[in-house]
């Protein structure tokens, strides 16, 4: 059964190439919503962390009623995906609520390591691209190039000669147009996004699903309400879904329940309308259900027939999560026991389906995509009210065929200024990274390496230092291979306080000379933590709320203007990149704090000689 008035389209590219900004667009000029409507840029990105970050972290449904020019309407479901290597464990379970793809391709940056890899995922879901060359209006675009790139990639990738002949359509979503005619778009003639609206009607393929069959529909996204409880969201596959009938419920795990649907919804602009039914091949949310996971297919209870659940990528990297048990825990956060703990982990567990947990009792190995991938999921929990302790961030290793251990292989590109080459090599060699391309485009350079995902650990910072902030990297996962060697960790030792207080400008003063602090006067520390980056490769104990004696001899520098150094600002993502295997990060709705495993320094010096 063909649905010719439906198209469900998702929109990939790689990360920052513009994809919420042209969504935006085809919402404003869709003549669905009124003036004034619509406020704000990157509409979809309504999560507080993703308007912070300028990044896309969940992907978002919304809908347009459009109608062209030719009078004939069209409901097109958009699905918005997010562009960082991290969640593409969101990408790929969405693009089965879609029948084709906007494949967005920077005019200047061209192909990058994410677009490899979201098309790679289409094509092998069965998706062909309609190919966006967006931001024509930079003034470095190279669109003619651009295509060749794309076209390229799809030879590299296997797709099959339909997909070869794609078309292109030429945009700037910041500008609002989008036409097919490449000389229109490089003069800056195009005036809407019309062209765009066309294309997706003339190229998306139509649902083409058994309608009459019996019910298949499956759950690729959850979401909550405080008053409703979960929210089921997917495609119906076959069939036709309906309010107040009873389904079958089939989890992944293949247990079946048959409840009653209580409300369903179809999507509608930014939001959802609820209907008494949803037909084949189109999008839905459902209310009422219990147990139902991502995976989960709802079918007649006669003809119980579940559908094959996406397979998700393995994740590459883990880190330990454990209570805070500082001399200052319980001081910031609302949840700081095991148990809570515990619930909150298995709640991301609901949605996060690129995440595995291994619950060890009085600790959690959390494992997922990346150092974003898990530091977004830390950022949400300390907002949240939780205090809690992680560990060195660590590579999931696999073993081979033969027995050998395998590591994590990334994919890194870097667009450096051409005189910083030098030190971008000698950097990543240390890391062995293996160079495969490089090019030059004018006064920068793009060189791409495979690198080892722990060789990434800390890496941005040093390259930012390296290259004087002027740096551009990419990375994505690019397989299994063989263990590299070892990498080298952190060049300098750590200042740890001795004792419990309030950092003074004394101490600090003192200090000055040994290395770079991360605290400042008036904040309180704890024997055991981290205050300080040593100018040497060796650990220092220091008494960082030192006060300074008070007696009747005047100094010879006492009217003397001390002028003490910022000290270095601490982040999440800094943080978890600096710790090494000793140390842990203390994570409150307040603090970021770095501290030693040990609080004790004869604890510390049992447990060197025991691992030694």
């Amino acid at each position: 059964m063909q649905r010719t008035d439906i198209r469900n389209v998702a929109i990939i590219a790689h990360v920052d190439h513009g994809k919420t900004t042209l969504v935006d667009q085809l919402l404003r000029q869709s003549g669905q919503f009124r003036h004034g409507e619509l406020h704000g840029e990157c509409i979809l990105d309504s999560n507080p962390l993703e308007r912070e970050r300028g990044i896309t972290i969940l992907s978002k449904n919304c809908a347009i009623e459009y109608t062209d020019r030719h009078g004939r309407s069209c409901h097109i479901n958009i699905v918005d995906t997010p562009g960082h290597a991290d969640f593409s464990g969101e990408v790929e379970r969405v693009l089965r609520m879609a029948d084709g793809v906007l494949l967005l391709v920077d005019s200047a940056e061209g192909v990058m390591p994410q677009t490899r890899y979201v098309l790679s995922k289409a094509l092998a879901t069965g998706l062909e691209p309609l190919v966006v060359i967006n931001k024509m209006d930079r003034p470095d675009a190279r669109p003619v190039k651009v295509h060749e790139e794309v076209f390229d990639l799809l030879v590299e990738l296997g797709a099959d000669d339909h997909a070869l002949g794609f078309p292109t359509i030429y945009a700037s979503g910041r500008a609002g147009w989008a036409t097919a005619d490449l000389k229109s778009a490089q003069a800056g003639d195009a005036k809407d996004v019309h062209d765009l609206f066309d294309a997706i009607l003339a190229y998306i393929p139509v649902p083409n699903l058994p309608g009459d069959a019996p019910l298949q529909a499956q759950i690729t996204t959850l979401d909550y309400s405080d008053y409703v409880g979960r929210i089921g969201i997917g495609r119906v596959f076959a069939g036709t879904l309906e309010a107040g009938k009873d389904v079958a419920v089939l989890t992944p795990g293949g247990e079946m329940k048959v409840q009653r649907i209580g409300q369903l919804f179809r999507f509608h602009g930014l939001g959802r309308m609820e209907v008494k039914s949803v037909g084949v091949g189109d999008l839905f949310a459902v209310v009422g259900l219990e147990g139902i996971d991502i995976g989960t297919t709802l079918a007649d209870p006669e003809h119980p027939n579940a559908l094959p659940a996406t397979p998700i990528d393995e994740p590459t990297l883990s880190m330990t999560f454990r209570i805070n048990d500082s001399p200052f825990a319980g001081r910031d956060g609302k949840y700081v026991t095991s148990r809570q703990l515990r619930e909150r982990l298995n709640k991301e567990l609901q949605s996060n389906v690129a995440l595995r947990v291994e619950d060890r009792g009085d600790e959690f190995v959390v494992s997922g995509r990346g150092l974003l991938h898990l530091g977004i999921l830390l950022e949400n929990m300390r907002r949240e009210g939780y205090e809690l302790s992680v560990g060195k961030p660590r590579v999931v290793l696999h073993k081979d065929e033969n027995g050998k251990i395998a590591e994590p292989i990334e994919r890194l590109v870097i667009d450096v200024p051409s005189e910083s080459v030098g030190a971008v090599m000698q950097l990543l060699g240390d890391r062995r990274a293996e160079m495969t391309h490089m090019e030059s485009h004018g006064p920068r350079t793009e060189l791409e390496f495979t690198i080892p995902a722990r060789g990434l650990i800390g890496l941005r910072s040093r390259m930012l230092t390296a290259t004087a902030g002027e740096v551009i990297m990419h990375h994505r996962f690019e397989c299994f291979g063989p263990h590299r060697g070892e990498i080298g960790g952190r060049v300098n030792g750590v200042m740890i306080a001795t004792d419990t207080g309030q950092v003074t400008a004394y101490a600090v003063e003192g200090l000055a000379g040994r290395g770079v602090m991360f605290v400042q006067p008036g904040q309180d520390v704890y024997e055991g933590q981290i205050v300080g980056e040593h100018c040497r490769d060796n650990d220092l104990p220091v008494n960082a709320v030192r006060k300074k004696n008070l007696n009747n001899i005047r100094s010879s520098t006492k009217e003397a203007t001390v002028t003490l150094k910022a000290p270095r600002p601490i982040t999440l993502e800094s943080a978890l990149e600096y710790v090494e295997q000793d140390e842990l990060v203390e994570i409150t709705p307040n603090h970021i704090r770095l501290r030693k495993m040990h609080l004790k320094e004869n604890a510390r010096r049992q447990a060197y000689r025991k691992n030694k």
